[in-house]
């Protein structure tokens, strides 16, 4: 994990947020992300005497999970500004029906302050 998906749970975040929603979005992410750290280091004892080596399998299939989510629901960020990370999201096949679209007019000027 710590060679795989652990490090992108501070690195996806840091390029997928909107200029606007940046910062709140990276402190309710590092909440997060903290919260669960603590619960699962609190946890796995006790999961590892219940599951055994099923404790592995556990977070090896969320691992799997991850990696299809990752894969649907993620748009590429590749060469793309921060600025430009909202008009990723309206593009994508799933976001778009949940980020409101602008009108023209202030799209348009969006894209003329840039």
């Amino acid at each position: 994990f710590g060679w795989s998906w652990g490090p992108l749970g501070w690195t996806v975040p840091s390029e997928i947020f909107a200029l606007e929603t940046r910062s709140a979005g990276q402190a309710i992410t590092v909440s997060v992300n903290l919260f669960f750290t603590f619960a699962v280091a609190q946890g796995f004892l006790s999961l590892l005497c219940s599951f055994e080596y099923g404790i592995f399998l556990l977070f090896t299939s969320w691992i799997g999970i991850m990696t299809v989510f990752v894969y649907l629901f993620l748009p590429e960020t590749k060469g793309v500004p921060i600025e430009e990370m909202v008009f990723q999201w309206r593009k994508h096949w799933f976001w778009k029906k949940i980020v409101p679209c602008m009108e023209e007019g202030v799209q348009l000027r969006m894209i003329a302050d840039l």
